[in-house]
């Protein structure tokens, strides 16, 4: 996942010309797949990501106090809600050919 497709991408969900979409694969419930793939692709890298920052917080005597003063872990937690989602993400790198995609063909 590049930065620029971070920047390019729209925060909110926006109209799709199907032809733009079907246009890639030759089928749309096609582009949907490879989308969707994508998109869960994406979703797990992000989690993972966040919880490798917020771990770095963690520690085996929190006191209630601590935990919701903690500036950091929220501005990081502020950081990833205002990403776009998964699924824009991975519908724009669909539309720009970043997406590697490989058929399985019946022998």
């Amino acid at each position: 996942m590049s930065n620029t497709a971070k920047n390019t991408t729209p925060t909110s969900t926006i109209t799709r010309d199907i032809r733009e979409l079907d246009g890639k694969t030759g089928n749309l419930y096609e582009s949907v797949v490879v989308i969707s793939r994508r998109a869960n692709q994406i979703s797990a890298a992000l989690k993972e990501e966040l919880n490798n920052k917020l771990s770095e917080f963690a520690t085996s005597n929190d006191n209630l106090e601590e935990v919701f003063e903690n500036r950091e872990q929220i501005e990081i937690s502020k950081y990833y809600e205002r990403m776009p989602k998964a699924s824009l993400l991975a519908t724009q790198e669909f539309l720009e050919d970043k997406i590697y995609q490989r058929k399985l063909t019946e022998e």
